[in-house]
């Protein structure tokens, strides 16, 4: 009886260890404490999106760093350790992700770039030094992020990763139900679209052909979410081989806020444009063709407007918010809501507040006010 109860009381220790064993990464999951004298996930991601906006207000950069390679308690305990020894006071260290170490590097003034970061990664790596051994120092990964993005939408400094800027941006995990649902809606919306309007979308492509020369479609390169370039289909509405240079110049001063109260977020008289291409643009029929966008996943049917690259020349750092936070759609809070007749900024938050409060309900209502919006006219030129 007594080797029987020794026995139950070992079974007992050893599943007590295990529990005890996994409850700190339990608790940090559910973000119930530190872990290791560091605040948890949720914690940590919140400082993130704090310190990013911060620096959409003030242009002051920080960097962002991450460890990760190690998965041992002990090795995890003496790092987090060592990093909380080596960080200065205004920086915040934390657990980005399960097992992931990330420190935030606020205050570090206008210096270069690469400068800063060599320097953080020398410092941080002697810091390990004196805590780990060399091979548990050898599978320690270190990366560094800087922020705000040196991104300009032509290629040139890439925004960070599309992971990386959905924990910056919303900071918890989306609910991929509704993701999968809303994705289901475009796939059956796209392609009863297609199907429901063929003989709409035969009857246009042939006045376009036989009112111009030039192709039907008209292809464009425009960034989706997280700055992913795609082509967007289009029925053409100008002139084959049109410049493109009246509407850059335009948009560069539209977005700079340089046109009068009342402007136009269209070239209403704008010479590139054919008598059929007018009507398009006026009914918005001209956009009908986003619908195989939608149905190859680069679109949604409601979303922010994509932006053409170039137009990133002239955003300011919140501006590229709208680029990263919600996948581009065939119509929007924009298209709803004053259309060609709202100031860009104005257009921006619009976007923004729809990334941050979308809902498939939302979205529903949307799709009926567009209705509206385009049997009116309203704001299309």
């Amino acid at each position: 009886m007594a080797l029987g109860l020794a026995a139950s009381v070992e079974k007992l220790t050893l599943r007590g260890s295990a529990v005890t064993r996994w409850l700190p990464w339990l608790g940090r999951r559910f973000g119930d404490g530190e872990l290791y004298g560091l605040p948890p996930e949720p914690v940590f991601l919140r400082h993130l999106r704090l310190a990013r906006r911060r620096t959409e207000r003030s242009r002051q950069p920080f960097v962002l760093m991450l460890l990760d390679g190690n998965r041992g308690d002990s090795v995890l305990r003496r790092t987090a350790s060592a990093l909380r020894s080596s960080i200065r006071e205004t920086d915040v260290a934390g657990w980005y992700k399960h097992r992931c170490l990330g420190v935030i590097f606020a205050e570090i003034g206008d210096r270069d770039k690469g400068i800063v970061i060599d320097t953080l990664r020398a410092r941080t790596t002697e810091a390990l030094r004196s805590s780990l051994e060399p091979d548990e120092l050898a599978r320690v990964r270190l990366s560094f992020y800087w922020f705000p993005d040196e991104w300009n939408g032509n290629g040139a400094g890439r925004p960070s990763p599309a992971s990386l800027s959905s924990d910056v941006q919303q900071g918890g995990e989306p609910n991929h139900i509704s993701l999968a649902v809303k994705r289901a809606i475009d796939l059956a919306g796209s392609v009863a679209g297609v199907i429901v309007l063929s003989p709409l979308l035969l009857l246009i492509a042939a006045a376009i052909k036989v009112s111009s020369a030039g192709p039907v479609l008209f292809r464009q390169e425009r960034l989706g979410q997280d700055g992913v370039p795609f082509m967007v289909f289009k029925f053409r509405s100008m002139y084959a081989r049109s410049d493109a240079t009246p509407h850059m110049q335009f948009i560069k001063q539209y977005i700079a806020g340089a046109s009068a109260d009342g402007a136009i977020y269209k070239l209403t008289q704008d010479s590139r444009v054919t008598p059929i291409g007018h009507f398009l643009r006026k009914t918005s029929l001209d956009e009908l063709p986003q619908l195989l966008n939608v149905l190859k996943g680069e679109m949604s049917l409601v979303g922010p407007r994509p932006p053409i690259p170039y137009e990133l020349e002239g955003y300011d750092v919140w501006h590229r918010r709208r680029v990263l936070e919600a996948k581009p759609g065939m119509t929007g809070p924009w298209q709803v809501t004053g259309r060609s007749r709202l100031r860009f900024d104005d257009m921006v938050r619009l976007d923004l507040k729809y990334a941050t409060r979308w809902s498939l309900w939302l979205d529903l209502k949307i799709l009926i006010r567009t209705v509206r919006v385009v049997l009116s006219g309203t704001g299309a030129y």
